[in-house]
């Protein structure tokens, strides 16, 4: 070998996108297999699994020398006659060698360069691979839990849809997925990175458009009092591209949270909407009372006394029978989402508007007439005055 060969290397490397050091770092691991199974008769798998000789290889970057060397253990009984030599056969090299120290022997590499060159390729393709595993797993491990966006690549038959996020591809699986959503090649998409995993094929990206992060992350971007920590979002129920309620509170107390999260004419909350496949968002106002808080979660049912049990996480509401369907939704969606935003399990009892209750009624809606009937009355005598 010689100064060629470092050039060649050079050329491969920059052809490749790698390091001049890797390539060598792969023609060496391309030496030694070809050593150990073309003169010591190994198969390729035994190779892969570390059987056979222990074998050095030193490579001189600057003028392309190669040296060679198998390295044995000096033992008083050899075991293993691949990587072991006994004390007795060793004395003839080394009259001074001691039982635990190791020899080198050398090694010609004129015949194996050639066999190894051959392997070259092969070796360096799965360097490279395990290359690009490593840079793809170190760049997404702290991505883990944020929002990326990706183009989706492919469908596979099953409906699991592959996302190019840059340098990886993620597995948005259907579990994952918004059921009322198609995808298809080409689409551009919000993803949260749900987790990133590390196997003997490479990293595995799963992402998640289904998540309650990838809600909170849509309403950063689209309320900018969420994103400036004014309105905080305290929890998140979905059901994706359905419905979701959302509970926020305000740390200004001029700004209205739900307001500020509505927006215009309704303008902030359809972006939202939009963004995720048009999955209905209700805005919740949070309350630190438990009861007002189930309450607000009902909406837009109205309800009436709630009973709570803390320690179960239970909770009695009683609803009139014009409100019990409201209250309970289409298919229960209301008062299952309702049970996860506020973490209480929610039952219903039905109320009876009793004879008080229409007294109680009657008599606040007399006491808002009482001032028109006033002035009604101040009219009339100023009438009759004047005539």
């Amino acid at each position: 070998m010689n100064r060629e060969f470092i050039d060649a290397m050079q050329h491969l490397a920059l052809e490749r996108g790698v390091t001049t050091e890797e390539v060598l770092e792969a023609f060496k691991e391309a030496l030694r297999k070809a050593y150990i199974k073309r003169q010591k008769g190994y198969r390729k798998e035994e190779v892969d699994a570390g059987k056979g000789p222990e074998v050095d290889v030193y490579i001189d970057p600057q003028t392309g020398r190669i040296e060679m060397v198998e390295v044995r253990r000096v033992v008083e009984k050899v075991e293993d006659p691949d990587k072991e030599i006994a004390l007795s056969e060793a004395l003839q090299y080394d009259p001074e060698v001691q039982v635990g120290d190791e020899m080198e022997f050398p090694i010609d590499p004129e015949g194996l360069s050639r066999m190894a060159i051959q392997d070259l390729r092969q070796i360096l393709t799965q360097r490279l691979k395990e290359s690009e595993r490593n840079r793809i797993y170190n760049e997404y491990k702290d991505k883990e839990g944020q929002v990326l966006t990706g183009v989706v690549t492919r469908v596979d038959n099953r409906g699991n849809v592959f996302v190019e996020l840059g340098r990886g591809e993620a597995y948005l699986p259907k579990s994952e997925q918004i059921p009322t959503e198609k995808y298809y090649p080409g689409q551009r998409l919000k993803v949260y990175l749900k987790k990133v995993d590390r196997s003997a094929k490479g990293p595995s990206l799963i992402v998640s458009r289904a998540h309650e992060k990838l809600l909170e992350h849509i309403l950063k971007q689209e309320v900018p009092e969420i994103a400036e920590g004014i309105v905080e979002i305290k929890a998140i129920a979905r059901e994706p591209g359905r419905r979701s309620k959302v509970a926020v509170m305000s740390h200004n107390p001029n700004v209205d949270p739900i307001g500020a999260c509505i927006g215009h004419k309704g303008q902030r909350i359809q972006a939202v909407s939009a963004e995720l496949g048009r999955e209905k968002v209700d805005i919740i106002l949070w309350s630190k009372d438990p009861k007002e808080f189930i309450r607000n979660a009902l909406s837009p049912a109205e309800v009436g006394s709630i009973e709570l049990d803390p320690e179960a996480k239970k909770a009695r509401v009683k609803v009139t029978k014009d409100q019990h369907s409201l209250a309970i939704g289409t298919g229960g969606q209301n008062v299952r989402l309702a049970s996860k935003l506020t973490g209480y399990d929610i039952h219903f009892e039905e109320a009876e508007i009793s004879d008080l209750d229409e007294a109680i009624r009657r008599a606040a809606e007399e006491e808002a007439a009482a001032p028109s009937r006033a002035r009604e009355e101040f009219e009339k005598l100023f009438k009759d005055l004047s005539e």
